[in-house]
């Protein structure tokens, strides 16, 4: 039978076909029993990438690759009575399932059963890694894809719900989920779509995949230019985290963030000088932002009226466009951003604090 399988149905330790695959922060998948005995033996790198892992490295179950796997292999095949511990109508999840997969189903039967699954799910969040493991997550994914929208919509709702449970996370993403919600960027559903991103990206290993997967970060940007209130929040919100990691910034600054979020700033969207903060640690970033007219204006507003969270990053952004322009220098200081960086340095905050301290000193060099 392992040899009339697809090979990536196979551990790459033990050569067998994995029975409980799970992933490593590298991104690859092994048998759990095979990695599992792997780090039992004192081993901290990936058998196949050889870099460093954690101390204790985390391995996160690979929902989609299981499903795919017990729909070949009928002895794997799960069972509804999964269901049993979390619900006291299992015949009812397999049902609602069932609807979504049957191509027969109308409109309106899937958003019935959307709309029911999600209720349950909300209920009972139990529930989230079992209906990803039954196989739910790839019939919601298509419904993502409907040109319904009350459909797509309580799709992404549900989407949103599975993604809370953190074991779902990465294998939404190994199931599709990134190019659906794109696609749904553009669409009516937008402000939904942009924080299911928000949610996956939380997992280190999928603000990679985000940030590289085509038009991902161009459309939230977009979003964010053109998008109304909502939009515009969402979006700038699933920037700023996929663009923590460090390799996004750039391709953001690429995709003309830069000068979309100092307007957006100006317009009072506080979350676009949180992303301009991220931005400002990348050379390119910092390059754009010192030739933005207004912007310096702009950051001091929020360094004097903003959020905790808005006066951190205000000040953050100011201290490293600061470094890289004394003209810049020069009009922060006009704008009295030293006095108040001097009255911010005993601040509680002690992000606020400390970044108050090094501008202040960056200010005060000659």
């Amino acid at each position: 039978m392992a040899n009339e399988l697809p090979e990536y149905f196979k551990c790459p330790i033990s050569l067998e076909i994995m029975f409980d695959p799970v992933i490593l922060s590298s991104g690859h998948t092994f048998d759990r029993s095979s990695i599992q005995r792997w780090i039992d033996a004192g081993h901290r790198t990936c058998p196949i990438t050889k870099l460093p892992l954690p101390d204790t490295p985390t391995l996160i179950p690979n929902h989609a690759l299981r499903s795919l796997i017990s729909n070949y292999t009928p002895h794997h095949q799960l069972s509804p009575a999964r269901f049993d511990s979390d619900t006291d109508s299992p015949s009812q999840l397999v049902s609602l399932i069932s609807t979504l997969n049957a191509r027969r189903s109308t409109v309106e039967e899937r958003v019935d059963s959307v709309s029911r699954l999600a209720g349950l799910v909300k209920s009972n969040p139990g529930l989230r890694s079992r209906l990803t493991e039954s196989g739910a997550a790839s019939a919601v994914l298509r419904c993502v894809d409907s040109q319904d929208r009350g459909l797509q919509e309580k799709a992404l709702s549900l989407l949103l719900e599975l993604s809370l449970d953190d074991d779902n996370k990465v294998g939404l993403v190994a199931e599709g989920a990134v190019g659906k919600l794109v696609a749904a960027l553009g669409g009516r559903c937008a402000a939904v779509a942009a924080t299911v991103l928000t949610s996956l990206a939380v997992m280190e290993v999928n603000k990679a995949t985000i940030g590289a997967y085509p038009g991902a970060v161009r459309s939230l940007v977009s979003l964010v230019s053109t998008g109304k209130a909502r939009d515009k929040k969402e979006a700038a919100t699933a920037l700023f985290t996929i663009c923590s990691f460090p390799e996004n910034r750039r391709r953001a600054v690429d995709c003309g963030a830069v000068p979309i979020l100092v307007e957006m700033a100006g317009k009072g969207l506080e979350r676009a000088v949180e992303v301009l903060g991220l931005l400002a640690k990348c050379k390119e970033g910092r390059e754009e932002m010192v030739e933005c007219d207004g912007i310096v204006s702009i950051l001091v507003r929020y360094v004097r009226n903003g959020s905790s969270r808005g006066i951190q990053y205000g000040l953050l952004t100011l201290n490293l466009i600061c470094c890289c322009s004394e003209n810049v220098k020069d009009e922060v200081k006009n704008e009295g951003v030293l006095e108040i960086c001097l009255g911010l340095i005993e601040d509680d905050n002690e992000k606020i604090s400390k970044v108050a301290s090094n501008l202040a000193k960056i200010l005060q060099q000659d």
